[in-house]
C-alpha cells in the first residue's frame, strides 16, 4: 500500500488586511516583507519543503500582486542576466521551481476561512490537502540549519496517523477568544485525539488552553460539512465548524508542533517576526544587533 501523500497546499488570501492599513490599501497583506521575503512566499515554501507541488491560492480583488510574485518576470531576469547578477537571477528564479504549479481561484465575497476552503473544492477533488494561513509564519525549530519545517512534521504525523491535522499551541486563557480552541484527550507530547471545537470561545467556557494555530491537513470530506454550516462567528462561514462536525465521524488530531508561530496579522508579531529573522540573518545580524543594542543602551 503507497503511503498516504498530500500533494496540494490551499493559501485563503482574499482578506482585506485591514489592521495594516494604510500600507495594505494597494497592496496585499500577504505581500508585506518580513526581512526580505514576503509572507505568502515564506508559506509556499513551507509547503514545498513538505513535498507539495500544486499551489491553491483562494484571492479576492486587487490580489493581483500574488500572481505577478510567482509568476515569471522577463524584463527583471533579463536585466539580471545581461548585467552579470547571476546570484540575483537564481534568487528570482527559486521563487516558482519548475516542479511547481500554482493556481488561483477568485473568492467571489470574503464570507469567512470555511467559505474560503471550499472556493478550492474543484481543484482538491477528493484528495487530502493541506491548509495554510500566511498570517502566521510559522518557523520548525532549527529549520535553517536542517531542521523539518511545521508542515513537514505534519505531514509525517499524519501518514503516520491518517485523519484531519490541527496545528495547535498553547496560548493564555485570557486569550482563548481569538481562536479556534479543541479539548483533547489522552494527550502526549505531540498528538491527541480532538473531542470537541469551539470558535472564539469567552475564557470562561473554553474546553482547554489549546489553541488551532494556522497549519491543517484536511480530509475532502471537510467540503460537504462546511456547506451544511450555518454562519458562525463573527456571521462567517468557519472552518472550525466545519472540521468540529466530523468529530466522531472521521478522526481529528491535535499537533503539537516543534517550532515557533508568529502572529502576524498583528503589528506586534509582524515586528517581532522582522526583528528575529533580521538577528538571525547571516548578513544582517550583526548590523541589527549593533543598531539594537545602540538604541537601548
Amino acid at each position: 500500500m503507497k503511503p498516504l501523500t498530500v500533494r496540494k497546499a490551499v493559501f485563503p488570501v482574499g482578506g482585506l488586511g485591514t489592521r495594516f492599513l494604510p500600507a495594505t490599501k494597494a497592496i496585499p497583506k500577504e505581500m508585506l516583507p518580513v526581512v526580505d521575503k514576503p509572507l505568502i512566499q515564506y508559506a509556499v515554501e513551507e509547503a514545498y519543503a513538505a513535498g507539495i507541488r500544486q499551489m491553491v491560492f483562494i484571492t479576492g480583488r486587487h490580489k493581483r500582486a500574488i500572481g505577478d510574485h510567482f509568476d515569471a518576470a522577463f524584463e527583471l531576469e533579463h536585466e539580471l542576466e545581461r548585467g552579470g547578477k547571476a546570484d540575483l537571477l537564481k534568487l528570482v528564479h527559486a521563487i516558482k521551481p519548475d516542479d511547481m504549479d500554482c493556481i488561483f481561484i477568485r473568492q467571489p465575497r470574503p464570507l469567512g476561512l470555511g467559505h474560503a476552503v471550499l472556493c478550492a473544492e474543484p481543484v482538491v477533488g477528493d484528495e487530502p490537502f493541506a491548509v495554510l494561513l500566511a498570517d502566521d509564519l510559522m518557523l520548525g525549530r532549527e529549520q535553517f540549519s536542517g531542521g523539518t519545517t511545521v508542515l513537514q512534521q505534519m505531514v509525517q504525523a499524519y501518514q503516520q496517523q491518517p485523519g484531519m491535522v490541527l496545528a495547535v499551541q498553547d496560548v493564555p486563557r485570557a486569550e482563548t477568544r481569538r481562536y479556534g480552541v479543541v479539548d483533547v484527550r489522552g494527550v502526549n507530547e505531540t498528538m491527541a485525539e480532538v473531542f470537541a471545537m469551539v470558535e472564539k470561545p469567552v475564557p470562561e467556557v473554553a474546553p482547554s488552553t489549546l489553541a488551532v494555530a494556522g497549519r491543517y491537513i484536511l480530509t475532502p470530506g471537510v467540503f460537504d460539512s462546511i456547506c451544511r454550516q450555518p454562519r458562525g462567528a463573527g456571521g462567517e462561514i468557519q472552518l472550525t465548524d466545519g472540521i468540529a462536525a466530523l468529530i466522531g465521524t472521521e478522526k481529528v488530531f491535535a499537533f503539537r508542533y516543534d517550532g515557533k508561530r508568529y502572529d502576524c496579522g498583528s503589528k506586534e508579531g509582524f515586528l517581532e517576526a522582522t526583528i528575529d529573522l533580521a538577528l538571525a540573518d547571516p548578513v544582517l545580524g550583526a548590523t541589527v544587533r549593533a543598531h539594537i543594542a545602540k538604541v537601548l543602551g
